[in-house]
């Protein structure tokens, strides 16, 4: 490992740490010549599948895309942060668990409003009137009564 102050390959690790939900390793590293200590990360390298669009393009899967679109619809409603990591991570957990080496962007949203559902009705139905882009407010209507429902 390169030490991030000086540029010098060797480093040593001075101690070890499994996170307390055991999705990564922490290390303590300190440099050879200067001596310094730094931290490195180590998680699993995985491949989510590629997302197709409906225009036919194939992009890679973003998390941080999908954060911001639930963020979103879940602007000023009463979820936190831990609650839509949690949503995300079972988002990931079910694109890997697939196996596919591509996804139609349309599940990945239907994913999206099965847990906004769970979380927030509010934020379900801002996300669904813009992801089923409705034409109309009985369209609407109908989204809202099967809601309350």
């Amino acid at each position: 490992m390169k030490c991030p102050f000086c540029g010098h390959t060797d480093t040593q690790v001075v101690e070890t740490r499994i996170s307390e939900d055991a999705d990564f390793i922490r290390r303590r590293r300190q440099c050879a010549a200067c001596e310094k200590r730094f931290t490195t990360y180590e998680r699993p390298d995985v491949s989510f599948p590629a997302v197709v669009k409906k225009d036919g393009r194939r992009i890679e899967f973003e998390r941080a895309k999908l954060r911001a679109s639930m963020n979103l619809a879940l602007r000023k409603r009463p979820v936190s942060t831990e609650q839509i990591d949690s949503a995300i991570e079972r988002i990931e957990e079910k694109l890997l668990g697939l196996g596919l080496r591509e996804i139609p962007s349309h599940r990945i949203g239907e994913m999206v409003m099965r847990e906004l559902k769970k979380l927030d009705k509010v934020a379900y139905v801002r996300f669904a009137s813009v992801y089923r882009s409705f034409e109309d407010i009985d369209e609407f209507k109908t989204l809202v009564d099967e809601v309350r429902r």
